[in-house]
């Protein structure tokens, strides 16, 4: 029987299991994944927690719960990948598991520990992250008893996943002390190693505006080097000092360390991935998508998700030795929260940036782009529902995984 093995099962690892299940023969495909945390959470919904818009449990399950039948789920931890013998060594093991065709879909996480003091007296103290499952309930649990003063937040180093959330923070922090009465004693800073708010100069334009208009103040070219926990301050490699009484730090995130102990990622632990076919460049019969790619895509689950439907014909087509399709193109399409009951939505690809228009839903929309409405607010809030039951099952979904132009109006 001929093997394939799915490294991951977070969002990309868990649509790949699922679709590929569907189309590959059961008596002669054997599909297993292997991941060592046996809970799925739902990560977009961790920039919600500290505002008390979810609680923590509505966003985990199971993995078992997502994963067909017919696939085997392994909960233990890859030691090193072995490309040339199309293998993988499990830790602590002397077993190997063997493959005809391996994905990797290892994602990737944040790494407070590269940045010097940042895991220092001040961590979970009036220092937080809000992209793991403990920091977001921590910071909660801050924001409940803060009475006002001057929040920092940092990107320490880009890529990042969600590449808008922090910019959503922001947007939710203002939103949040309005309720709690205490806007006019809160000051919020954004400090980010970008010159302007986004990487995409029409996005970053209107994004910073929204900033600038809820009274945020954005220091650009901010390159973190260390916190000072002890005096409350974060400091730039070029000399620059922020005071902070409530730092939120989006920490360095780096891919799976699997890859540096193969000897097979970049300095981040990233694999290089071929931009189109979503093929793994050193090596042969492996694919790569999601959040462990190199590639200069959004890190976010939109992108997982159409890199799924691509990947689900290359990967048949591998299989059959035809040529791989290089149908990939860098789309991504994310609402972002803005606060007070409403939202934008951007639609981008590799070379074409965020548009203003409208994005056409079959059934639902269309919604609006690059423009603030309720409409986008609420398609925020039913990605969850979409997620749980339909997204990482490998439901097809109303959207095409290459961007069309249809409702945008051209720069």
């Amino acid at each position: 029987m001929k093997k394939l093995l799915i490294l991951g099962a977070g969002t990309a690892g868990t649509m790949m299991a699922n679709k590929l299940r569907r189309r590959l023969d059961p008596v002669e495909w054997e599909i297993t994944i292997v991941d060592p945390d046996p809970i799925h959470y739902y990560q977009p919904g961790f920039l919600f927690v500290p505002f008390g818009v979810y609680e923590s449990h509505e966003l985990k399950r199971p993995k078992t719960e997502f994963l067909p039948a017919g696939v085997t789920l392994r909960a233990e931890t890859v030691e090193v990948v072995e490309p040339d013998k199309k293998r993988v060594k499990l830790q602590g093991r002397t077993e190997y598991l063997h493959y005809d065709v391996l994905i990797v879909a290892t994602g990737t996480q944040i790494q407070p520990g590269e940045t010097e003091g940042l895991l220092g007296e001040g961590w979970r103290k009036d220092i937080f992250d809000f992209y793991s499952f403990d920091g977001s309930a921590a910071l909660r649990k801050k924001l409940q008893h803060f009475e006002g003063g001057r929040v920092v937040l940092n990107v320490a180093e880009m890529p990042i996943k969600c590449p808008v959330a922090p910019l959503e923070f922001l947007f939710l922090a203002d939103y949040y002390f309005h309720t709690q009465g205490i806007r006019d004693k809160v000051e919020l800073v954004y400090a980010t190693p970008l010159d302007a708010a986004f990487t995409k100069p029409r996005a970053a334009e209107l994004l910073g505006g929204l900033l600038e208009q809820k009274g945020v103040k954005v220091v650009p070219d901010f390159n973190l080097s260390e916190v000072k926990a002890g005096e409350k301050k974060i400091a730039s490699y070029d000399g620059k000092e922020l005071d902070y009484d409530l730092f939120v730090s989006i920490p360095v995130n780096m891919g799976d360390a699997l890859w540096e102990r193969s000897g097979l990622g970049d300095e981040l632990n990233y694999v290089a991935t071929d931009k189109h076919t979503l093929a793994a460049k050193q090596m042969k019969d492996v694919f790569v998508l999601g959040d462990a790619t190199d590639l200069p895509s959004s890190k976010a689950g939109s992108v997982a998700h159409f890199e799924a439907e691509v990947l689900t014909e290359n990967v048949l087509r591998q299989i059959e030795g035809q040529a791989l399709l290089p149908d990939f193109d860098g789309h991504a399409n994310c609402f972002i929260e803005s606060g007070f009951g409403k939202g934008l939505l951007i639609d981008f690809n590799y070379t074409t940036e965020p548009l203003p228009g409208k994005f056409p839903l079959p059934g639902v929309g269309p919604f609006s782009l690059l423009a603030e409405s309720k409409m986008n607010h609420w398609g925020k809030m039913m990605f969850r529902y979409v997620y749980w039951n339909q997204l990482i099952r490998g439901v097809e979904l109303p959207l095409e995984a290459q961007m069309v132009m249809a409702g945008k109006q051209a720069a």
